[in-house]
């Protein structure tokens, strides 16, 4: 049986041999199974093309692909998916956290019947910033895509062939990982893991990132944003139907009542900012399908870095 490795790189020159080193050594003691390593450089602004070029140099069953431009992880995944061959893919990060020496974990899970296994941890080692992106990220799949309140989604996971088959299916412009497993299968399990301190650099994770990130996971698989916007315009509408009865009634009794001009100026206001509201909304989606339909690339390689024998 063959496992497919896949880590997206950006400013990891100073990691990602040793992130490979210990794949290495963890997969000598699982003797029954065979392995192979795709590297995605998202167009990292230091050495990394370097660094996996020569580890690529060093080993016949590691590929690189070279980016472009920076098109992000969830495009970086989405090439590395698409190289792979084996029966069971491993998505791990490049700065060491995930423990690759407990992928034993993730494989024995997908051999005891799931689709799809995520590393859960009982105290990730991100910054406070990283974590609420990462709670926020949770919630949004929760509310937006059905992804079962049970379930911890992680950068550590791993997926069977047929998922891996349906995922590499999705050719638009905005990829998100998360919503592409959530789609294909709901028999997805957690395994629990140790999560590492960084050792070098810091995350590549912005607040612009994450922002993105979120926009594009719950306009990418659900139109629940609309149907909410939808709900919250029809409640607007009704309280402001039975305010306009109340004020006439309350004319009617009180004639001396001077007219609100200040609680008439803060419905205006407020009104309108929530149809800008949904009116960006509605703009974000039919945006994303103009993209799309102009055939907007996930990603775009310069290079695929293949080993030569000597």
């Amino acid at each position: 049986m063959l496992i497919s490795f896949v880590i997206p790189c950006y400013r990891s020159e100073l990691t990602i041999k040793s992130v490979v080193d210990e794949i290495k050594e963890s997969m000598a003691a699982l003797s029954e199974y065979s392995f192979e390593i795709i590297l995605v450089n998202d167009a990292s602004p230091d050495n990394t093309l370097a660094a996996i070029k020569d580890l690529v140099r060093e080993n016949k069953n590691i590929t690189g692909i070279d980016f472009s431009t920076n098109f992000g992880q969830h495009s970086a995944l989405m090439a590395g998916l698409r190289e792979t061959k084996g029966d069971y893919v491993i998505c791990l990060d490049d700065d060491g956290q995930t423990p690759a020496n407990e992928v034993h974990k993730l494989i024995d899970a997908l051999n005891n019947g799931a689709d799809a296994v995520y590393a859960s941890y009982d105290k990730k080692k991100h910054s406070a910033f990283r974590n609420f992106g990462t709670f926020m990220n949770e919630k949004m799949a929760e509310v937006m895509l059905g992804k079962p309140k049970n379930i911890f989604v992680s950068s550590y996971f791993g997926v069977k062939r047929f998922i891996v088959n349906d995922m590499i299916n999705y050719k638009n412009a905005y990829p998100y990982v998360i919503g592409l497993v959530l789609r294909s299968t709901k028999n997805i399990v957690n395994v629990p893991v140790h999560h590492r301190n960084r050792e070098v650099g810091s995350s590549g994770y912005t607040f612009s990132k994450l922002l993105n990130l979120w926009i594009n996971g719950f306009t990418a698989f659900s139109v629940k944003p609309l149907r909410i916007f939808t709900a919250i315009g029809a409640l607007f509408a009704f309280m402001g139907f039975i305010y306009g009865i109340y004020t006439v009634i309350k004319r009617f009794i009180y004639t001396d009542i001077p007219m609100g001009y200040s609680a008439l100026m803060s419905a205006v206001v407020f009104t309108a900012g929530m149809i800008m509201l949904m009116l960006g909304m509605i703009g974000e989606y039919v945006g994303r399908i103009y993209i799309s339909l102009n055939n907007s690339p996930q990603y775009v390689i310069r290079e695929k870095i293949v080993h030569e024998e000597k």
